[in-house]
């Protein structure tokens, strides 16, 4: 599998962002070695919270949610997905498939670091891969906060605001990270922060992963990515820790998933949970200290029950 590497150069002085990458070789299918990049922060023996970003994003996603949860006492762990961030760029569409993202973060979490425990944060493709990890694995984790996601598994209509996502992102000659990045949040970002989101990709070649991600969402029953996800949800309905929805009430792609989560997920009846004001579907930029808040109170309910 062909890879490219970002220069380290593009993450210098970053605005607001001081935490120092961890690396990790992942690999999920003999495929071929990655190096995927990752933040710990923390206590090492602090409860442990694992933020999953989405696209076209990165960890930098998270630099308003790191501090409060690190002075929470939390450990927090940020991965870079494979095709962003500081993580290996396979050059290939074909190379990035949905099992393979939620492979290569189980190698990480679970195989790497060795996570138990864990409290989940996951938005966009963190959700999506995720919650497929909780249905698979719901031993490893304690709790769920899930924001602006969902686990589709075919069978529901996507909607006219993905379905237009979709076919913008298979079809632009160039495409717009800082721009998409911009587009859905609803405060104006800086042009360091916009800077910082462009950063990880010096041109094109590098943005395989992030032109991939929207064709891979599961949109027909007999998607490979539904027939996992499927059996996911088995797992995902049993799950007793507490599952909280903090969804935004501007994102146009996952409106109405929290109410699907909520209904079914065992683990979601009776949490607080919560639609986030003037936040649009990139909520961590729009509501990133509330976020922490959320994380942190679903924490303490776990440890009052312990």
């Amino acid at each position: 599998m062909d890879a490219l590497r970002t220069p380290d150069e593009r993450f210098d002085g970053l605005s607001g962002w001081t935490y120092a990458p961890h690396y990790a070789e992942v690999d999920v299918d003999g495929s071929g070695t990655l190096r995927m990049a990752y933040v710990d922060e923390g206590p090492a023996d602090g409860p442990v919270v694992v933020l999953l970003h989405g696209e076209p994003s990165w960890s930098y996603l998270y630099r308003h949610m790191i501090g409060p949860l690190v002075a929470a006492g939390m450990r927090v762990i940020a991965p870079d997905l494979i095709g962003f961030g500081r993580s290996d760029k396979p050059t290939a569409l074909e190379d990035y498939t949905y099992v393979r993202h939620a492979g290569w973060i189980e190698d990480l979490l679970f195989l790497k670091l060795e996570l138990r425990d864990v409290v989940l944060f996951g938005q966009d493709w963190g959700g999506l891969i995720g919650l497929r990890l909780v249905g698979q694995q719901p031993e490893r984790f304690s709790a769920v906060v899930a924001s602006n996601t969902f686990l589709p598994t075919g069978e529901r209509p996507l909607g006219k605001a993905f379905e237009a996502w979709r076919s913008y992102s298979q079809s632009v000659d160039v495409f717009p990270v800082a721009n998409i990045l911009q587009g859905a949040t609803a405060r104006e970002l800086s042009a360091e922060e916009l800077a910082a989101y462009d950063a990880p990709f010096p041109d094109e070649s590098y943005k395989a992963g992030a032109r991939r991600f929207p064709a891979l969402v599961p949109d027909r029953p007999d998607d490979p990515g539904a027939v996992d996800n499927r059996a996911a949800w088995e797992g995902l309905r049993s799950f007793p820790g507490p599952f909280v929805c903090a969804f935004g009430d501007s994102d146009p792609i996952t409106r109405g998933a929290d109410r699907v989560l909520i209904a079914q997920v065992a683990g979601a009846a009776g949490q607080p949970h919560e639609t986030l004001g003037s936040t649009a579907h990139f909520c961590q930029e729009d509501a990133g200290p509330r976020l922490a808040e959320i994380i942190v109170e679903t924490h303490a309910r776990v440890a009052a029950a312990d």
